[in-house]
């Protein structure tokens, strides 16, 4: 169901009439979390009139929260950005406002619950010292090859802390080639800033290719970014580029994976004249899975296989990933002390 009407909205046909449609609706989008996108995807295309009240209540209601919510993020994020300047570091905002704000037209658009920017790793410890003189609290680095960090900053009365990853790759370290100057080389300073930049529209597109890649594109959110991306930059994507990029990367098959499995759920919206994918690649996946966690079958842990080990073209970068599983499955069925 929500499929379909996301559909309609891209293609401007029919949406539902009944009533107890727009009902499956808001459990479909309740289960997503995305309120904001289907809203303001009806904004955008002046089609609010053509559904229920109660269903339109109903997602106002809920991006306004994510308004307040994304405001505040925003806020935090620009006092960091600013010390940043101030101290010449280099950094891009990845994704969080003010892609919602570039690629889906409104600061609410597409809910974000943490703020993401990356930086060079030369410039780790000076950033370190800037956020714990924020009153920020180290909290997670992961793995040894992991390509982030968290901070979390605690607010009085307040359950929901702030919390910062800082990046300084978009992949995991022995698992591509990826090469994240180009990256940088790429970026523009935004507005007054001489110091924090962001992406080109290339490269922020191959990155949220890559973001949904690493979650197996486990909720519709990742599929409306890759969509919303390619519906507002048209033309301005160069898929062969891209592929190009990708290659040289050794990130061809996840990107191509990734790209093959939108395209294939959303079959009514107009592929991409450039897209050229081998129609195998992710031929398991299954919408069933993401919608219901209970979901199991074959092609479950068949697409499980695939993407967890077929998803790379060199034989290194595949036995690095095999080797992790298998440490992490280990510790986790060893006795604690």
């Amino acid at each position: 169901m929500i499929i379909h009407f996301l559909q309609s909205l891209y293609n401007q046909t029919k949406l539902p009439k009944k009533e107890s449609d727009y009902q499956i609706l808001i459990e479909d989008i309740h289960h997503f979390s995305i309120e904001p996108q289907v809203y303001h995807l009806l904004k955008q295309h002046d089609r609010l009139n053509e559904t229920p009240a109660f269903f339109t209540d109903y997602l106002k209601k809920a991006t306004d929260q994510i308004l307040l919510q994304n405001l505040f993020i925003k806020v935090q994020m620009e006092k960091i950005l600013k010390l940043f300047e101030t101290q010449k570091i280099d950094t891009i905002p990845l994704k969080g406002v003010y892609f919602a704000e570039k690629y889906f037209g409104h600061i609410a658009a597409r809910s974000t619950s943490d703020i993401d920017l990356l930086i060079h790793q030369k410039d780790r410890q000076t950033v370190d010292g800037i956020l714990r003189n924020r009153g920020f609290i180290y909290e997670d680095e992961g793995p040894k090859d992991h390509f982030h960090c968290i901070y979390r900053l605690d607010f009085p009365g307040s359950s929901i802390p702030l919390r910062v990853e800082i990046h300084w790759n978009l992949l995991k370290e022995n698992t591509s080639d990826l090469d994240i100057i180009e990256f940088w080389n790429d970026a523009v300073p935004i507005m007054a800033y001489q110091h924090i930049k962001e992406l080109s529209h290339q490269q922020a597109f191959y990155m949220i290719v890559l973001h949904a890649w690493r979650h197996n594109l486990d909720s519709l959110r990742h599929f409306i970014d890759v969509i919303q991306t390619v519906y507002v930059l048209a033309n301005k994507i160069c898929f062969e580029s891209l592929f190009i990029q990708a290659k040289k990367d050794k990130t061809l098959k996840r990107v191509q994976r990734t790209l093959r499995i939108v395209y294939r759920v959303f079959g009514e919206i107009k592929y991409p004249e450039q897209l050229s994918v081998p129609k195998n690649y992710g031929k398991w996946w299954e919408y069933k899975k993401i919608r219901d966690r209970e979901y199991r079958s074959l092609r479950v842990y068949l697409d499980f296989f695939d993407f967890e080990y077929l998803s790379y073209e060199n034989g290194k970068h595949r036995f690095r990933t095999v080797k992790e599983f298998y440490t992490k499955r280990i510790h986790s069925l060893s006795p604690s002390e």
